[in-house]
């Protein structure tokens, strides 16, 4: 009797550890846990976003969600495992980024974007003039950023004329405090107002209204984007020895990388060829299709590109939702 008891015991410890063990194995999505991306609002990581969560949600099952905010604020937000996916992470630039990463509450995976620029620009014409438009050169000699030191004035600032305008990113994305530093550091900020745009729309409507008008104007900006195609630019050197390559990844939540390892295993694998992806920027742009339809266009126009990240079980299934 007193055996048998004890089998009884032994067989009824297996199967809870049995059920504990499936209950584990069920993974992220199956659990009904929702994957909350950032919502990111640049055109790349709009659209990069956008094909992620249909891959998930057609392709595996899964709820998922995004929450709006600029990107200081959803990498704090990815570091408490409030979202669990931040799609575009320009790794390194951000001290948010960097104190959670070594704090061990973020990882970042892949190269979901390889090729990215970024600096400080100004269109050629500000240089090089153009005869077709009739514009002569206004700053000839301008090759680098500690040049500008000299050409204040033909950056004049309308609201301040003793200045020039520098036009900064907008308030809250991690470039807008690098862009700071820098203009301290080469000593423009007595010479020059640092300039905020509200949004990113509201810089690129000040960069191509000057353009339209042949005006100077001095501006950071970046690559993937749509504007780099349609603007003819001189990206401005900056100091001897400086690197500013640009590492992207898909930021995770330390919580969901270790807990989801069947949905890493498919973000990490995430790459949108970046002369396709400008493509579909320009498109997006030209077009005015908003971000979530040109997401289901891009995967539809292109399962060689997104067929490599997921299972063959997963590539019918989105195949079929499209």
């Amino acid at each position: 009797m007193k055996s048998n008891k004890t089998l009884l015991t032994t067989l009824l410890s297996l199967g809870l550890l049995a059920s504990a063990g499936a209950s584990q194995a069920a993974g992220w999505c199956e659990s009904g846990k929702p994957v909350k991306f950032a919502g990111l609002n640049w055109e790349s990581a709009m659209l990069l976003t956008d094909v992620l969560q249909v891959v998930l949600e057609k392709g595996y099952d899964c709820k998922t969600d995004s929450l709006p905010g600029n990107s200081i604020t959803m990498e704090n937000a990815l570091s408490s495992n409030d979202i669990q996916v931040f799609a575009e992470e320009w790794v390194g630039r951000s001290e948010v980024w960097n104190k959670a990463e070594k704090a061990g509450k973020v990882v970042g995976i892949g190269a979901p974007i390889v090729g990215a620029v970024e600096g400080w620009y100004v269109p050629r014409y500000v240089i090089e003039g153009d005869a077709k438009r009739k514009l002569e050169p206004k700053a000839p000699d301008l090759k680098n950023i500690a040049d500008l030191a000299k050409y204040s004035a033909v950056f004049k600032d309308q609201e301040e004329p003793g200045k020039g305008r520098f036009y900064n990113c907008p308030a809250g994305w991690t470039c807008e405090l690098e862009n700071s530093e820098m203009l301290k550091s080469y000593g423009l900020e007595s010479s020059y107002t640092n300039f905020r745009p509200g949004t990113g729309p509201a810089l690129d409507a000040a960069v191509l209204s000057s353009y339209k008008r042949g005006e100077p104007i001095l501006f950071y900006y970046w690559s993937p984007t749509p504007l780099l195609g349609h603007v003819d630019l001189v990206k401005l050197d900056e100091k001897p020895g400086v690197d500013r390559s640009v590492v992207i990844k898909v930021g995770l939540s330390k919580t969901f990388h270790d807990e989801a390892p069947e949905l890493v295993a498919v973000l990490e694998k995430v790459n949108l060829p970046i002369d396709l992806l400008n493509q579909n920027l320009a498109r997006m742009t030209n077009e005015r299709i908003a971000s979530p339809k040109l997401a289901k266009i891009f995967l539809k126009e292109h399962p060689e590109v997104w067929q490599a990240w997921v299972s063959e079980d997963a590539a019918k299934k989105i195949n079929a939702a499209l």
